[in-house]
């Protein structure tokens, strides 16, 4: 019980806290910086980001309250003799991302973008290696290590692996489009825009297979985590996944008439063949040796 109490309270200060001081931050932005970008992006993002960063600032109290004493509890253990390990990860998802790349574009769900040269800068590729690095570090400290990993001691780990692949899915399954307050923003603008960033559920066509494409991602990193007792692999898999997502809207563009739920869109883990994809890695990472824990 004590588990589950520290991860309800975890969720309670991320999403309510973040609905409830996203107004504040919206309104420190317009009146230090009232020309700057931050100031004049829409109130959604606000939200977005207070709920990252208080979830992201939020990690360590939970790790303690839930009895981690170290990194290692959460998967972060020394990378000397690890590297093989994000190695073989990144190489994993560069590759099956990009199979799903070379599928699409021979089967005319998508095009090489002809316009591929000028659109690769050196800002690009800065901000996905930037991105590539940090983020799959973040998410699998937050969903693996910490929330995967208190699951698991409260209940079976098969269990916990749906239960954190799901919230996982939730959480990236947010939508900004067209949330935003018409008027001003009041004190409770987050609370009413929280709910809306949720409405992709009510769309079927949304939900299959998007939301369990990205529910079936939360389980082969967790299942990594798993089988191999770190986050090594996990951290390396998503990076490589996170590698194509950025550069498949720069690499390729759609074709007139190209079934969307098939193929999928700018982001390939829309499409069903995505979802195709990523079912037989699970078959193979399924029926990996499990690490004695």
């Amino acid at each position: 019980m004590r588990i589950v109490r520290a991860l309800l309270i975890y969720f309670a200060v991320v999403f309510v806290g973040g609905a409830l001081l996203s107004p504040w931050l919206f309104w420190l932005a317009q009146t230090v910086a009232p020309n700057s970008h931050l100031a004049t992006s829409p109130f959604h993002r606000f939200v977005d980001r207070t709920l990252m960063g208080l979830a992201i600032l939020g990690i360590w109290p939970l790790l303690r309250s839930i009895g981690a004493t170290s990194f290692r509890d959460v998967g972060l253990v020394k990378p000397a003799g690890q590297w093989h390990r994000l190695g073989a990860g990144l190489a994993m998802g560069v590759g099956s991302f990009g199979i799903i790349a070379a599928i699409a574009v021979m089967g005319r769900g998508r095009q090489i973008n002809p316009q591929l040269a000028a659109q690769i800068t050196p800002k690009l590729i800065g901000e996905t290696l930037a991105t590539v690095a940090l983020v799959p570090l973040l998410e699998e400290v937050l969903f693996r290590g910490a929330l995967f990993g208190a699951l698991r001691k409260a209940c079976n780990w098969r269990a916990a692996l749906v239960v954190s692949s799901m919230l996982y899915a939730i959480v990236h399954f947010m939508t900004g489009k067209d949330v935003d307050p018409a008027g001003p923003i009041h004190w409770y603008s987050g609370l009413e825009v929280l709910p809306k960033m949720l409405r992709g559920f009510a769309k079927w066509d949304a939900v299959i297979p998007g939301f369990f494409t990205l529910t079936l991602v939360g389980m082969l990193l967790g299942l990594a985590y798993q089988r191999t007792g770190n986050l090594y692999f996990s951290i390396g898999l998503h990076g490589g996944w996170i590698f194509w997502i950025k550069f498949y809207r720069v690499m390729t563009v759609p074709v007139d008439g190209a079934n969307t739920w098939l193929w999928g869109g700018n982001n390939p883990t829309d499409g069903l063949l995505a979802l195709g994809m990523l079912a037989v890695m699970w078959l193979v990472m399924a029926l990996a040796k499990e690490k004695q824990r």
